[in-house]
């Protein structure tokens, strides 16, 4: 399973949110954007919740949304 999480930070925490994020198992990439969410991750897991949970439990995180990505999407990479 894979998916993307999108999330919300508190005020400046971005780039240090994103850091911790990767070093959780299962995350792909984690990457501080700009826009209405802060950092956008992607998932490769065999259950995607546990994941989510532990991204969660990060100090700073305010507010997830996950985006399952279809077995059969395109992509490049």
């Amino acid at each position: 399973m894979q998916a993307f999480i999108l999330i919300q930070t508190e005020v400046g925490k971005a780039a240090s949110i994103a850091s911790e994020i990767l070093e959780i198992p299962g995350v792909r990439t984690s990457e501080d954007v700009v826009g209405p969410y802060d950092v956008v991750v992607r998932v490769c897991a065999d259950e995607i919740p546990p994941v989510v949970q532990e991204i969660r439990r990060v100090p700073g995180v305010t507010r997830t949304l996950t985006c399952d990505i279809p077995e059969k999407s395109a992509s490049k990479n």
